[in-house]
Order: C-alpha cells, then structure tokens, then sequence
C-alpha cells in the first residue's frame, strides 16, 4: 500500500537564526515531519534562480524531499526570515517581502498535484500576495472531495485579513491555530463565544469543519470534532527552540487523521511529535538512527 500523499502548500525560505540559516516555512516544516511519520512528504512552493533557492533544492534532497514541484522565478528572491529566540525559546520573526513564494503559478502539474492528495497543509503567510492567495484557493478547489485540507492559520506580522481568514476556511475541513492566535482570530470572524470550546463550535458549524485543535504551547492542546472534545496536558521537556513545533504536531495530527485514530490518540501523538521538535535547535532534525518511534515514546 502507498504512502499517503502529503502536500505543505505555501512558504518555503531561509530562516536566519543567531546560529546560522536553517531551512524552514511552515509548509516545508510540516512535510518534512510527515515524511519522518512515513507519509510521502512533498512541499509545493517557490524559490529564486540564486543560491539560497539552489541551497534550499539541496537541502530538501538530503533529507529525502523531492524538490519537482518547487518552482523557479527569475526576478524574485528565494524568501528569508530574520529569526530572534528569547531565553524561553520563543521565536519573533521579520519576514522579508516580496520574495517567489508571493508570485505562485498555477499550472497544470500543480493541478495534477493537487488531485493527488491526500491531505493538504496551508496558511495564511503565503497568500499575503494576490497571486499566490489565487493560486492557492485554486489548488483546494482541485483537491478530491475526501482529501484533508488543513488550515494551519499562521498569523505573522500584518499578512493576514478577515478576508483571508474566512476565504480558507471556506475551502478547508480541518483548522489548527495556536492559543495566542485565538483573540485575533475571534476579533476577525466576530465571534463572541469566549471559552475555546464554544469558540471551536461556532467556527465548525459556520464553515462546515470536520476537525479543529488550539494548541496551547506547554499546557498541551484541544482537539474538537463533530461529536467528541478532548484535551492533553502536553508534555515535558527541555525545549531548545519552538520553532516547527507546531507544524510538527499539525503533521502528526494529520497522520493520525488518516489513519482515523481517536482524538485521544491523536492528542497525545501530536503533542510528542511537537515536544521532540521542540527539543532539538533546528526545525527539522535529523530522524535518530535508531528510529524515531524509541525517541516519540520515551517523551512523557
């Protein structure tokens, strides 16, 4: 049997962190971590005809990426993001505009593409641009009626609206956001439910979602579907860097969402997929020698 096909649709770029450029964007973060749980992994996105967009081919290669659906723009740079990480590992980002992941094509390989998958991750970063929020929107309106469309919402510096919001949530079937993105989010949508359970009800019902999770950064996360509610507590340990710890979950959510694990299973999955990423400097570390299961298990 063939490995689910799992799209990151969006950003792909540099992050400059004080130790050096790491390879990152969420969506490149999320299907790097579904392929190390064994689904096939494949980032759609854009890169610059320079260096950094050679350097990113490269580096998705040695880490067993393909790289066949990343496209190549003549006049625009390959994105970078300077990242600061505070004591606590948390990051701040200042994201370089306009780059080639704002200028997405819509062609008929990523059409193909899109009818391939099984599951598709994105945010609201990359449709800053109305080119790419285009091709975007027209990828999910391609993909199979029984495909996950995740909307991992995102909220970064000013590039996101109500209108993007509510323009993704319309195409998607699942949502994650993180704790500190929920004012905003309730701000925009103008939801006045204030406990996270009813706010994670308006929003089902209102756009017709299957599954909606808040993480909660230490304190664990809440998963909400159409029937059942769960919460996990998260797990310990010592976290070096959060950045990708949320795109790892959100991969590990998926996974076990196709897979129709319980919202328990799921949870609990989720948050050691997130907690191992937190524990490691890089957003994308290297699978143990030895497995990665003996790594997921001993967390908790």
């Amino acid at each position: 049997m063939n490995p689910p096909v799992i799209i990151g649709l969006g950003e792909i770029l540099w992050d400059l962190l004080p130790s050096g450029p790491q390879l990152g964007g969420a969506p490149a973060n999320f299907a790097y971590c579904a392929h190390l749980l064994g689904d096939r992994g494949i980032v759609a996105s854009r890169v610059g005809n320079d260096q950094l967009g050679k350097g990113i081919c490269e580096a998705l290669e040695k880490v067993g990426i393909p790289d066949q659906f990343l496209q190549a723009d003549d006049s625009q740079p390959t994105g970078t993001v300077r990242v600061q990480v505070d004591s606590s590992g948390q990051p701040k980002f200042e994201i370089t505009q306009p780059v080639a992941w704002d200028y997405l094509d819509w062609t008929e390989d990523w059409q193909a593409l899109a009818k391939s998958a099984d599951a598709v991750c994105f945010g609201s970063l990359a449709q800053r641009s109305e080119k790419s929020r285009t091709t975007i929107l027209s990828f999910l309106d391609a993909a199979r009626s029984n495909a996950v469309l995740m909307f991992d919402v995102n909220l970064r510096q000013e590039f996101f609206s109500a209108e993007i919001i509510c323009q993704s949530l319309q195409r998607a079937n699942a949502m994650k956001m993180n704790h500190e993105e929920v004012p905003r989010v309730r701000e925009l949508l103008a939801i006045t439910e204030r406990d996270d359970i009813s706010f994670c009800r308006n929003i089902m019902e209102r756009f017709n979602l299957k599954l909606i999770c808040i993480t909660r950064g230490e304190k664990g996360s809440l998963l909400c579907d159409r029937r059942d509610v769960h919460e996990h507590a998260g797990y310990r340990v010592k976290v070096k860097n959060t950045v990708g710890s949320g795109d790892a979950f959100t991969a590990a959510l998926v996974h076990g969402y196709l897979q129709q694990r319980t919202l328990a299973e799921m949870n609990g999955a989720a948050n050691r997929m997130g907690a191992w990423v937190a524990s490691h400097s890089d957003a994308m570390p290297r699978s143990p020698k030895h497995g990665l299961d003996g790594e997921l298990k001993a967390i908790g």
